[in-house]
C-alpha cells in the first residue's frame, strides 16, 4: 500500500472505543480506559445489564425485519426506492436508546431504527417510500422530523433548531444523523462551524458506513471525521458502530455533556453498509465479496446474540416471543403497504407553497394532460 492509499484511512489513526468485541466478550475496563486514553478520548463506564442488551438486541431485530421487509417490497413495485440499513443496526439503536423522547432528533434517510424506536409504525414510515406522502407521522408529535434525502440539508436546519432550544432555556438536545459522505458537503461544513461559534446544543451523529454511494471514505477525506470535528470547536468520539454498548455509552456520555452546557459535540460511529446504498445500486461494481465477508464477522446482531447466550440473558421462551413479533410486523407491514392504493400527485402541487403561484398552477395542468394522455391509450 502506497502512502496516498492510506492517507486518509481512519482505520489507521487508532482503534474506535468499544465494550463488546465481536466473539460477545464484555471487555473490562482496563481494556476500555486504555483506547479512551489515546484515540477515543471518552469514559467508556456503562452498567450493562440483562434488561438494557435484550431491549437494544429487540430493536435491532425489528429494525433488521422492517429493512428486509421494505426491501422486498420494493422489488414487487410496491415502493418506488428503498434505502437498506442493514448492518447499521447497532450504530442507530445505541444512539436513540440513549436520548430523552422529548429530544428533536433530524433523520437522514436511512434511519429506520430511530424512527420505529420514536413510535413511527412500519406502514407510517413507507408512505414516503411509497410517493403518498412527504412524511407519514407527526414531527412534532414524535419530536422527529420528516426523512431528508438531499445529502447534508437537515443540518443547518437542525443547527438553527438547536438555537431556538437555546433560547428557549431548555435543556433539550438536538441530535442530527448524517452518513460519511455528508460530511463533504457544504451545508455539513456549514452547520458543524455555525454550531460551535454558537455554542449550540446539538449533536452530530455520523454513521461512517465506509461509502458514500460508490466512493470509499479512503478516497473522500485525508482526515478522519471525528479529528476534522475538533478542528471546527466540537466535542469528539470516536466508537465502533457495530457494537450497540459503546455506541449507547458513547452518546449517553455527549448528550450529557450538551445537556449541561457543554456545547455541540459529534460521533464518529464506525460501521458498515452491508447492503446497497439504495435499492436502485449495485455494490459488486465497487467493492469485493472479500471485504463484505470481513465486515460480515463483525455483524452487530451476531454479536450481542454472542452476549447472550454467554450470560444467558435470555430463554428459549423470550427468544420465541420476539420472532413471532418481527413476523407480525413483516405481515403487517405487507398487508399495509397493499392497501395503500395507487399514488396521486395532484395535491403535491398544492403544498409546495403558502399561497398558488402561475408557475405551479401551469405545470399543475401539464400534469393533468400528461395523465389523461396515458388513460387515452390505455381505453
Amino acid at each position: 500500500m502506497t502512502h496516498d492509499e492510506h492517507v486518509g484511512d481512519p482505520s489507521r489513526t487508532g482503534e474506535p472505543a468499544s465494550l463488546l468485541a465481536p466473539d460477545g466478550a464484555l471487555k473490562t475496563s482496563s481494556e476500555t480506559s486504555s483506547e479512551a486514553s489515546t484515540e477515543a478520548l471518552w469514559d467508556t463506564s456503562l452498567e450493562v445489564t440483562a434488561e438494557l442488551v435484550r431491549d437494544l438486541y429487540r430493536w435491532m431485530r425489528l429494525t433488521r425485519r422492517l429493512d428486509s421487509e421494505a426491501f422486498s417490497l420494493q422489488r414487487h413495485g410496491e415502493l418506488g426506492l428503498w434505502a437498506p440499513s442493514l448492518g447499521q443496526e447497532a450504530a442507530q439503536v445505541g444512539s436513540i436508546t440513549a436520548l430523552r423522547p422529548t429530544d428533536y432528533v433530524f433523520p437522514s434517510y436511512r434511519e429506520h431504527a430511530t424512527a420505529l424506536v420514536r413510535g413511527v409504525t412500519p406502514a407510517q414510515m413507507l408512505e414516503q417510500w411509497r410517493g403518498i406522502s412527504g412524511c407519514g407521522w407527526d414531527p412534532a408529535a414524535l419530536h422527529l422530523h420528516a426523512y431528508t434525502v438531499v445529502l447534508a440539508a437537515h443540518l443547518p436546519h437542525a443547527t438553527g433548531y438547536a438555537m431556538g432550544v437555546q433560547r428557549d432555556g431548555t435543556d433539550e438536545v438536538v441530535t442530527a444523523y448524517l452518513g460519511d459522505g455528508a460530511t463533504s458537503q457544504g451545508d455539513a461544513n456549514e452547520a458543524f462551524n455555525w454550531a460551535a461559534a454558537c455554542h449550540a446544543p446539538v449533536l452530530f451523529f455520523v454513521q461512517n458506513n465506509q461509502y458514500a454511494i460508490s466512493t470509499p471514505t479512503r478516497l473522500q477525506m485525508r482526515t478522519p471525521i471525528h479529528q476534522r470535528a475538533r478542528g471546527f470547536g466540537l466535542q469528539s468520539f470516536f466508537v465502533d458502530g457495530n457494537d450497540v454498548l459503546a455506541v449507547h455509552a458513547a452518546t449517553r456520555q455527549a448528550v450529557s455533556q450538551i445537556r449541561a452546557g457543554g456545547g455541540p459535540a459529534l460521533i464518529e460511529a464506525v460501521t458498515y453498509r452491508t447492503g446497497p446504498h439504495t435499492s436502485s445500486d449495485d455494490p459488486t461494481r465497487y467493492r469485493d465479496q472479500a471485504e463484505a465477508d470481513a465486515w460480515a464477522s463483525r455483524d452487530p446482531l451476531a454479536r450481542v446474540e454472542k452476549l447472550l447466550d454467554a450470560r444467558d440473558w435470555w430463554t428459549p421462551a423470550w427468544r420465541l416471543g420476539l420472532d413471532a413479533e418481527c413476523e407480525r410486523l413483516g405481515a403487517d407491514l405487507r398487508s399495509a403497504v397493499q392497501s395503500f392504493g395507487p399514488v396521486e400527485l395532484d395535491g403535491l402541487f398544492d403544498t409546495v407553497l403558502g399561497g398558488r403561484s402561475a408557475l405551479l398552477a401551469e405545470q399543475k395542468a401539464g400534469y393533468a394532460d400528461y395523465v389523461a394522455a396515458y388513460e387515452e391509450v390505455s381505453s
